[in-house]
């Protein structure tokens, strides 16, 4: 099964045999993989109805609801991975979201687009909301409600005593080169964050 790049390193953070939930779990294609990969038991979480037809028809086991609404029904250090992929920025309380996966998952995972890259600062600068690969919608018609920067993240992370356990921080092709390491802040489009509650804990 050939697998989305971002997805295919979330994978390699999922133990063996781990309980997961997929927040936003889309088609199910990730749960799908670490179902037959990973061997993992758990849900994935959705609110559209394509995609929850989608998930049964991969075998995915899904529950229809919002993530906005929180996690209420599960209860605490009821899975080991928490996932939510590129659905951070279109929440109402994001922080609330993060703090409810810390809740009920050992570990989260998280991925969003950094707001603070180079591609983003040049439309603003000129006057105009952005349209990036990374950020395709315009500003009328895009989900997205809460932009955030690698640096915003890393600094509600530490406000909250949220430990990065690791993190990869990507190009759209799914790279990490020279300019990324330098200045991440600026060169990185994607953000993918593995998290603890133990905020002693923090990425190399």
């Amino acid at each position: 099964m050939v697998l989305r790049p971002d997805f295919a390193l979330i994978s390699r953070w999922i133990p063996q045999g781990a309980r997961v939930l997929d927040l936003g779990c889309g088609d199910g294609e990730l749960l799908s993989y670490l179902l037959t990969e990973r061997n993992v038991s758990g849900y994935g979480l959705d609110i559209d109805e394509p995609h929850i037809t989608a998930c049964i028809r991969r075998g995915v086991n899904v529950i229809e609801s919002d993530i906005n609404e929180g996690l209420r029904d599960f209860a605490d250090q009821s899975f080991d991975v928490v996932i939510m992929s590129h659905a951070l920025q279109a929440l109402t309380r994001p922080d609330e979201a993060v703090a409810d996966m810390l809740r009920v998952g050992r570990q989260a995972i998280v991925t969003f687009p950094n707001f603070g890259h180079w591609r983003v600062r040049s439309a603003m600068f000129a006057g105009r909301m952005p349209l990036t690969p990374t950020l395709p919608d315009r500003w009328f018609d895009t989900p997205n409600i809460h932009l955030c920067t690698v640096s915003d993240f890393e600094v509600l992370c530490r406000e909250r005593g949220w430990g990065i356990r690791d993190r990869h921080l990507l190009d759209r092709r799914h790279r990490q080169g020279r300019s990324i390491r330098l200045a991440p802040n600026l060169f990185a489009e994607i953000a993918l964050y593995l998290l603890e509650a133990d905020g002693k804990r923090r990425a190399p």
